[in-house]
């Protein structure tokens, strides 16, 4: 069962997971954590954890994975957390900057991309890379 938990994309990948029939027999929930104060009541992040590092960090995202399946009856997650734009961004974390992390099999990993453009184009090829990789991850070819 995958629980996923998201910010910049708002529910999006829980959205692609649902909209494939029968999907109930392996999505068990999604947590869309979008403001500071929901990733730490929904999945349990620390606040010092944002404070220290950021709501966009691997930091962030590494506890909100194991936040998902802490909260849940999952044993797989992904999280995600950036800067969708078209504001919010700084030079060290420019718009299009989206950390993801994946929590399978007592493992969590964790990575940054940039993707570029407008902020549809960023929350879509966020959606795309966290599934991918999640297949990836499972040993699955993608679809």
């Amino acid at each position: 069962m995958l629980a996923t938990a998201e910010s910049c994309t708002g529910g999006l990948i829980a959205a692609a997971c649902t909209d494939r029939a029968g999907s109930s027999q392996w999505f068990e929930r999604g947590f869309v954590s979008y403001s500071n104060a929901a990733k730490a009541e929904l999945l349990g992040v620390p606040a010092s954890l944002i404070e220290t590092h950021g709501a966009v960090s691997e930091a962030v995202a590494r506890a909100m994975a194991e936040g998902a399946l802490a909260h849940s009856a999952a044993q797989a997650s992904l999280a995600v957390t950036g800067v969708a734009g078209p504001g919010g961004g700084s030079p060290a974390k420019p718009v299009g900057t989206v950390w993801l992390a994946w929590s399978l099999a007592g493992r969590t990993h964790s990575e940054v991309q940039h993707f570029a453009g407008d902020r549809a184009a960023v929350r879509a090829a966020t959606v795309r890379h966290a599934l991918g990789r999640l297949a990836s991850l499972l040993g699955h070819k993608r679809a």
